[in-house]
Parts: structure tokens; C-alpha cells; sequence
């Protein structure tokens, strides 16, 4: 297996061979079942289909409850896909967990960051402010020309103004394993993942 689900715990820090201070986030992973395995000659598409946290058959709709009975699986909240390894036979109602990474691997995480509803330009996009001078008026925060006049007479697609900030799926690469925890289904991870705690993730290699 490529990767798992799993939720970000929160961040704290450990202290490297050297003495340094390392900030690592606390990542929950697994342990995940496999519900579907999809292949190119029926879906169209090789995939493993792998699902996080039970949950009773009354709490998922008809669709997902006749899924999860065609494939013999418990139901699952989360489903998620992920490649499948070249020359491993996976079936239905496997069970991995943290115990394929390693201390030092890379991996991909994705997950959804905060979301920080409607936001000016200086927020969302970083621009600066104009000056706080003589005749400026109450525009210091405004994004300023977003055209030009009667010639084209419209603003360009992908205009950068205000809008929805945040809440959108978020991948961070490289992100180096420092320490495992297979009692806890717990791995540490360097520097930042995106999302609040206890928010959803996916951790690949």
C-alpha cells in the first residue's frame, strides 16, 4: 500500500541525536480496510479503494450501503483511493496500518486547510497596503486598478481580488518521518500539514 487515511493529531517537538529542537506534526493513521479493488480492465483504472473509521450501516445512505455489502466490508465514513503496488495482490478486507512507512521515508501529505471565509486582497493574496498619507482616502486595504478603460473593457479571468480563502485541499511534499508509534497507529512528521486538528488527511509515499 501506497498511503493511508488518517487525522492530524496536532504539533509539538523533539529533540534530534544532535541536541536540536525538531517541530513535527502528529499524524493518526489508520488502520485502514481495504473496501474495493478497482482495475483498468473493469473501472478503467488500477486503484485500491481503502476506507477509515466504522460506522453502523444505518448512518450511510442506500448507495454506499448496497457498496459496502457487495464487497463484504464494514462500513466505512471516509474513502479514499490510492495506487495500488506493482505485483501486490490486494483483496477485499485487508488491513494496513502505520507499519508501511519507515523512520526517514518522504512522504505526501493532503488534506484540507482552515477555512477563512470572505478575505481582502492583503490576506488572501499578500499584497501590500497602500499608504496611510494626505489624500489617500479610506482605500489602504482596496487592491486598487483591476483593468484597464474602454479598451478591452472587461477584467481579465484570474484577476486577483477578494474572495472565499481557504478551505480547499492542500498537498505538502517531502515531509520527512521522524518517529513511529505502532502501539498508537501514530507517525511524527517534520514541519507543518495543512488543516486544523483532528482534520482528515492522506499520507502517501
Amino acid at each position: 500500500m501506497r498511503g493511508l487515511i488518517g487525522k492530524k493529531i496536532g504539533m509539538t517537538r523533539v529533540f534530534d541525536d544532535l541536541g536540536f529542537t525538531v517541530p513535527v506534526t502528529i499524524l493518526e493513521l489508520g488502520p485502514c480496510n481495504v473496501v474495493q479493488v478497482k482495475t483498468k480492465n473493469r473501472d478503467g483504472y488500477d486503484s485500491v479503494q481503502v476506507g477509515f473509521t466504522d460506522v453502523t450501516m444505518k448512518s450511510v445512505n442506500k448507495p454506499l450501503a448496497g457498496h459496502f455489502n457487495k464487497h463484504n466490508s464494514q462500513p466505512k465514513s471516509i474513502l479514499r483511493e490510492f495506487q495500488p503496488v506493482p505485483g501486490f495482490k490486494y483483496i477485499s478486507g485487508q488491513i494496513f496500518d502505520v507499519s508501511i512507512f519507515n523512520i526517514g521515508d518522504f512522504v505526501t501529505v493532503v488534506g484540507k486547510s482552515k477555512g477563512r471565509g470572505f478575505s481582502g486582497v492583503i490576506k488572501r493574496h499578500n499584497f501590500a497596503r497602500q499608504k496611510k498619507t494626505h489624500g489617500t482616502g479610506h482605500t489602504e486595504r482596496s487592491p486598487g486598478s483591476i483593468g484597464q478603460a474602454s479598451d478591452p473593457s472587461r477584467v481579465f479571468p484570474g484577476m486577483k481580488m477578494a474572495g472565499r480563502y481557504g478551505n480547499s485541499n492542500v498537498s505538502v511534499e517531502n515531509l520527512k518521518i521522524i518517529k513511529i508509534d505502532k502501539d498508537n497507529n501514530y507517525i511524527m512528521v517534520k514541519g507543518a500539514v495543512p488543516g486544523a486538528r483532528n482534520g482528515i488527511i492522506m499520507v502517501s509515499k
